[in-house]
């Protein structure tokens, strides 16, 4: 089974503001996985045509199973709002997590974590306003999938950027998934390096690669973890050519 988690930077690069779906389709499609988890997503977004990426993403794996769920509603720059249940099929102005996946899908799962509620960055317009920034709302969603060596949950989730907070929200997404049936999978960018990642989760590492920036990776944002050993068969980070973030590949 191939696992690949990525950040997509809602499918544009950081040096083009252009959201081409075609290009996100052939990236994603190069990347040949058979459980995809994608982290700033958009769906019905003005900075990105409108476009569903999720959906673009499971059309060019195959017709997967897939689910969005958005972790704010509105402009993640500007303004927006907390996204809850009742936003689950919201088809426009949604930014969140995906999760992707070739094999049957038995249920989903979805857990939302909370910001920090002290966190605020100055962020100045271009025609010199300040606007100040708050810490988002995190999510992750998790899937049992029937997968050719039994079932098993495997899950995705971007944490915050805000220190002592992604580690909170990464130890809560761990307990919520022992709850669910094993074995299991957490993928996505964590916004920790290793070395933490491995001391906070106690869970296995299926890969250790530097996968942020993506010009010249100096840190492992992204990560797949699991609760039981399993063996790497290969591991790639490819280089596409959109988003800030290297999405990591396991063949496990």
């Amino acid at each position: 089974m191939r696992l690949a988690t990525w950040n997509i930077l809602h499918g544009r690069t950081p040096a083009d503001a252009a959201v081409d779906g075609d290009r996100l389709a052939r990236a994603v499609a190069a990347l040949g996985a058979d459980v995809l988890a994608l982290q700033e997503v958009d769906r019905g977004q003005p900075r990105s045509g409108m476009l569903d990426l999720t959906a673009i993403a499971a059309a060019a794996m195959g017709g997967a199973a897939s689910r969005f769920v958005p972790a704010l509603i509105g402009d993640p720059a500007r303004q927006w709002r907390p996204a809850g249940d009742a936003d689950l099929d919201a088809t426009a102005d949604g930014y969140g997590v995906a999760l992707v996946s070739r094999h049957p899908v038995l249920r989903w799962h979805v857990l939302r974590l909370e910001p920090s509620a002290r966190f605020r960055a100055p962020l100045r317009e271009p025609g010199g306003e300040v606007t100040w920034i708050r810490d988002e709302p995190r999510v992750a969603i998790a899937a049992t999938v029937r997968t050719p060596t039994g079932d098993r949950t495997i899950a995705a989730t971007h944490l915050s950027f805000v220190p002592g907070v992604n580690v909170r929200q990464l130890k809560r997404t761990l307990r919520w998934l022992e709850v669910l049936p094993g074995p299991r999978i957490l993928m996505g960018d964590l916004n920790l390096p290793a070395a933490v990642v491995r001391r906070v989760a106690g869970w296995h590492s299926l890969a250790r690669q530097r996968t942020f920036p993506a010009d010249r990776p100096m840190v492992q944002l992204d990560h797949v973890l699991s609760d039981e050993r399993l063996p790497a068969r290969r591991i790639r980070v490819p280089r596409p050519p959109l988003s800030d973030h290297l999405p990591l590949v396991v063949e496990v």
